[in-house]
């Protein structure tokens, strides 16, 4: 919960926003965390299609979502 002061503050009114961002729905996400969706829902049908089981697509994905996430967050903050 934020103090009434803190909105007042000019200050706290800059954006602080990456270079590659995505709005949706009116709100700015970067682009790293996109991609890292997109690669675990690809992994995901891919997986489920080929192994025709929901466990293993489900921790693929989500163990193949995470690494990109972390991997292109870590790249964008070195930029």
């Amino acid at each position: 919960m934020f103090r009434l002061s803190e909105t007042v503050i000019t200050s706290y009114r800059e954006t602080m926003t990456m270079r590659d961002e995505v709005l949706i729905a009116g709100v700015p996400w970067p682009l790293y965390k996109l991609v890292a969706l997109v690669v675990g829902a690809v992994v995901l049908i891919a997986v489920g299609v080929v192994t025709t089981s929901a466990a293993p697509a489900v921790l693929t994905a989500a163990a193949a979502g995470t690494a990109v996430w972390l991997g292109l967050r870590v790249a964008a903050s070195r930029r």
